[in-house]
């Protein structure tokens, strides 16, 4: 079985020489084969054991063997206790999935401390059928369909080409010992009830069904890579970089795909949005502009633009104060040039719309950059009466990432200038103007 597991490790370009391997080691009979192999094979490994005090003086048990293993087989040795239930009830997730959480997070910190190549867990081919199966219970699309990888990021399992008849006929045929985990033989967990009725059952129709699971499971991973390999040359049509961290899809492109739903779903997916997130977007596209979808993993919003969805980071409600005209202003969002020059014949009024003109005695510092709130509003150039912001910008038919990325420039509580866009006609300079205060700005890359 050393040379399959070798075979496997070298055709998928699991591991390497060079650098340590963090292995899980719960001390069962999957985990003790996976830590040996690997050890019979040349490979660095560093056994890494979590307890997760689940199961009272069991637990410590598992411990204290783990701990004595990696001592007689001359391997690195690190362990770390978790109270998973209390993880558990402070994120309202199952015990399963704390444990799991926990148990990948602390993985991932010791990789970085020693600088490992990859987390190598036990996984196997009968863990495969099981996943397979969970996933299609739970209604899954084809990446659960497929099952497991033999490698998802820096996570590889080397033993997804043996099953658990195989690692127990190989455990006994080299002496090794192992514990044993109680809380597998409990129906309480659906991975275990699977496991003890359900694959049982599939077996009196097909003695075969694991393995018939496991070719499917192949099978379905080059039918996926064909499915990604469309959704990205959709995803290159129709989603477009429009700012940092804000994309844009159009709609129009959207449904001139052969999937529209399914192809805005992938494309939603990798920003956060589940589902039922992404269908609820779907149902929107024949709908009113104005929408606002949330997804709660990434803190990310879309919204529903007229002919357009607009993924973006909601804007934060932040001030910048410019003491006076010789500040420092490396530190605002937008780069800000502040000059003052006198009013004579020569002077000619910049009328670009990067660049403000103002009577220097109307304006008083400190200036304040903002961005528009509720209320808002100014007497645009050239008119007399006041507007609302929120009016000038409909008029204009801004969209609500457009207000959101346009800064708005006052003279106390008074709005002096829409950057780039409008002055106040407050401000302008007049035919008694003997000093013009002259702002310019230009666009930074700013994350949102």
């Amino acid at each position: 079985m050393i040379r399959t597991v070798r075979t496997y490790i070298e055709t998928n370009h699991l591991l390497s020489f060079d650098k340590p391997v963090i292995t899980g080691f719960s001390g069962g009979g999957d985990s003790v084969s996976l830590l040996f192999i690997l050890k019979q094979l040349g490979y660095d490994c560093i056994a890494a054991h979590c307890n997760f005090h689940l199961r009272g003086d069991e637990s410590d048990r598992d411990a204290a063997f783990c701990r004595t293993f990696a001592e007689e087989q001359g391997i690195r040795f690190e362990q770390t206790d978790f109270d998973t239930e209390a993880y558990s009830s402070r994120h309202h997730i199952s015990v399963e999935m704390a444990a799991r959480a926990l148990r990948y997070e602390w993985f991932e910190a010791l990789r970085q401390k020693y600088g490992a190549q990859a987390i190598a867990v036990a996984h196997h081919a009968d863990d495969n059928a099981e996943t397979m199966l969970l996933n299609i219970i739970r209604g899954t699309g084809i990446r659960g369909m497929r099952g497991m990888c033999p490698q998802n990021a820096c996570v590889v399992r080397p033993l997804l080409c043996v099953d658990r008849t195989q690692l127990n006929t190989f455990i006994a045929e080299n002496g090794l010992h192992f514990v044993s985990d109680s809380s597998n033989l409990s129906e309480e967990y659906a991975r275990n009830y699977l496991r003890l009725r359900l694959l049982p059952m599939m077996e009196e129709i097909n003695p075969s069904v694991r393995a018939a699971l496991a070719r499917t499971a192949e099978h379905l991973a080059d039918v996926e890579a064909i499915y990604l390999s469309v959704i990205d040359d959709a995803a290159k049509k129709i989603l477009r970089t429009t700012g940092d961290e804000e994309f844009t899809i159009m709609i129009e492109d959207l449904m001139q795909t052969a999937v529209p739903k399914t192809v805005l779903y992938e494309l939603l997916h990798k920003y956060g949005f589940t589902r039922t997130e992404s269908e609820a977007v779907f149902r929107s596209l024949d709908g009113q502009s104005g929408k606002i979808f949330y997804a709660h993993k990434t803190g990310l919003r879309l919204i529903k633009d007229r002919n357009k969805l607009i993924i973006s980071r909601p804007a934060e409600d932040i001030e910048y104060i410019v003491e006076d005209e010789a500040s420092d202003m490396d530190n605002l969002p937008v780069g800000l040039s502040i000059t003052k020059t006198p009013v004579n014949k020569h002077f000619v009024i910049d009328k670009t719309p990067s660049t403000a003109s103002f009577d220097c005695e109307s304006i008083r510092f400190p200036l304040t950059l903002r961005k528009w709130r509720a209320g808002d509003r100014f007497v645009p150039y050239g008119m007399n009466g006041f507007q609302k912001l929120s009016d000038f910008f409909s008029d204009r038919k801004y969209s609500l990432a457009d207000k959101e990325k346009t800064w708005i420039l006052c003279s106390g509580d008074a709005i002096i200038w829409i950057v780039g866009v409008r002055t106040d006609n407050r401000f302008r300079i007049k035919n008694t103007t003997k000093i013009a205060l002259i702002i310019n700005f230009k666009e930074k890359k700013l994350h949102l």
